[in-house]
């Protein structure tokens, strides 16, 4: 089985038509106060562990979610049933609300974000050892630090190997935390600037590096595409050509799960790697982080468009 934790969250996306640059004064930061009209506004189901489920259960990987919720999770609980994800891992709390995710995107693709934890706040009361099932492979996206640092050490005393992507949880983790969850984690996987700042906090430079101890470290680049490093070799996945960019929420999320979905049937890191493309192309795409959908041969269809190459899933 493949247990994915991180938030399961309620997203509110907004769109802002200028840019942030044109209203943010650099030398008066310190004292920030301003206002984004918006034209668009989106409510749906988001958070990394919702998101990244979703869409391996689309590439035919099946997955539970492990998580903390309010007694408002009813219709995206519904949701994720519907889509093959299993959710018997997940509590269900009344005295709080499920996670909430508030974010702007300019026009130039940057974004702000506000989040309220919500439930998620407890889910360190959660354990690996809970769950009955044999656990192939954990998932450990930003949520509840606390949380994501306990799960990291069970799975690392039984042995079980797993993808690390603190997000934005990184500025609540220090560098012996980050260091203390890489040594177990067989993925680690951020943005460039993402990568850039665990890198500042462990003082580990290059974060790459640590493809010495056979690990996997991913760093995202939008528009660029993404490096992986394994054994210190360094494999360039050029970007998938999306047919428009709607919206780039939880591109990330889809690229992880497309590389999860190569790398757990064993497929070589390169096409690992684009699947991840292909996947986030998917996402932005459409407005939302769930909002996409394929089916296999779609999908394989459109890796062919794309790499020149035959794939079977």
């Amino acid at each position: 089985m493949i247990l994915v934790t991180g938030t399961l969250a309620y997203d509110q996306i907004m769109d802002f038509p200028g840019k942030f640059c044109d209203s943010i004064m650099p030398d008066k930061i310190h004292m920030l106060n301003v206002s984004f009209l918006v034209d668009n506004l989106r409510k749906g189901f988001g958070g990394t562990a919702g998101n990244i489920a979703y869409t391996l259960s689309l590439l035919g990987i099946k997955c539970a979610v492990m998580g903390i919720v309010g007694p408002d999770f009813a219709a995206y609980q519904k949701f994720l049933k519907a889509n093959e994800v299993d959710t018997s891992y997940v509590r269900i709390v009344n005295n709080l609300y499920t996670s909430q995710a508030f974010g702007i995107t300019d026009n130039g693709d940057n974004q702000i974000w506000g989040f309220y934890g919500g439930a998620d706040m407890m889910s360190d009361s959660l354990s690996v050892n809970d769950v009955q099932e044999k656990i192939d492979f954990g998932i450990i996206g930003p949520h509840n630090p606390r949380a994501m640092l306990k799960f990291a050490g069970e799975y690392k005393k039984k042995k079980i190997p797993y993808l690390f992507d603190p997000g934005m949880e990184l500025p609540h983790l220090t560098g012996d935390n980050l260091k203390e969850a890489f040594t177990g984690a067989r993925i680690i996987i951020g943005n460039d600037y993402e990568i850039k700042l665990m890198e500042k906090k462990t003082g580990i430079t290059p974060l790459s590096k640590l493809s010495k101890q056979r690990k996997i470290v991913i760093t995202t680049t939008g528009e660029e595409g993404s490096v992986v490093f394994e054994k210190e070799k360094e494999i360039r996945i050029s970007p998938a050509k999306a047919r428009n960019c709607s919206d780039p929420t939880g591109a990330g999320d889809a690229y992880r799960a497309g590389f999860l979905a190569g790398y757990l049937r064993k497929f070589p890191l390169k096409t690992c790697g684009q699947l991840g493309s292909i996947a986030s192309a998917y996402t932005v795409e459409l407005y939302g982080t769930t909002t996409h959908n394929f089916s296999v041969k779609d999908f394989e269809r459109r890796y062919k468009e794309n790499y020149g190459e035959e794939i079977r899933l």
